[in-house]
């Protein structure tokens, strides 16, 4: 438990210091708030993407292709691509940071996050979809036919007809 909740804190605070820097990057006093460096317990999220789930087998499930955080930084979910091989006929879904265990990389590799989940589970899960926004429509000229715009070819021109 103390491991989710230290990869949600570490987690939420890399993001989350890319939208401090949009919104506010001073104090009350009026200074800048720079962060030094990186904690032990801190990931930033260029190296978190890519990194290994395990199934409750212990064998790769999938990885991490992405995260999903609310406007305040708050990591809402870790997106998964699942399945397939080298990425053709994968999926992705999406589970809530809780979902997971951070569990050490063998021989010193870089950690990596378990799942109480089987492949085949995940497989089954509900595809994770990307927001569209809606597309606007296109209100261009006055809507009459008038004008100098393509014709069908065989069509006469104004000056032939």
């Amino acid at each position: 438990m103390l491991k989710k909740l230290m990869l949600s804190v570490a987690l939420s605070a890399a993001v989350a210091t890319g939208a401090w820097a949009q919104s506010s990057t001073t104090d009350s006093s009026g200074k800048m708030n720079f962060v030094s460096s990186q904690k032990p317990d801190q990931w930033l999220a260029s190296k978190f993407k890519g990194t290994d789930v395990l199934g409750s087998d212990n064998q790769k499930i999938g990885d991490v292709s992405d995260i999903l955080f609310d406007k305040t930084g708050k990591i809402e979910a870790f997106v998964i691509s699942v399945g397939g091989f080298l990425g053709v006929g994968s999926k992705e879904v999406a589970l809530a940071p809780s979902s997971f265990d951070v569990v050490p990389g063998d021989n010193g590799s870089s950690p990596k996050l378990k799942v109480a989940a089987t492949k085949d589970q995940l497989k089954d899960a509900q595809n994770f979809a990307h927001y569209e926004a809606p597309r606007p429509t296109s209100t261009t000229g006055s809507g009459t036919m008038s004008g100098g715009g393509m014709r069908p070819s065989g069509s006469p021109s104004p000056s032939t007809r």
